[in-house]
């Protein structure tokens, strides 16, 4: 286990704490948490960012052009398009 000094604004202090007292953790616990979830979003994004520089982006568009137009299935509208419809 390893410790690191810390320093954030006292407001944000002040909110950990009333987060920490919700949860009925101590702060510890909830700053390890917080950094630990964010570590693990972190890592997603960097994958995600990586599999995006791998994507080509004029083949999906060719594959999205080669579908046919047509109506979507009854029921499959968008809310946004029945409600456009109704006015």
């Amino acid at each position: 286990m390893s410790t690191y000094p810390l320093r954030i604004a006292d407001h944000v202090m002040e909110e950990a704490k009333r987060a920490a007292a919700e949860d009925n953790v101590s702060l510890n616990q909830l700053f390890s948490a917080f950094i630990a979830d964010g570590i693990g979003h972190r890592r997603a994004i960097m994958r995600l960012k990586k599999r995006a520089e791998q994507g080509d982006v004029g083949a999906a568009l060719a594959i999205l052009d080669s579908i046919p137009d047509s109506e979507p299935d009854e029921g499959d509208a968008l809310v946004a398009a029945k409600k456009a419809t109704r006015k």
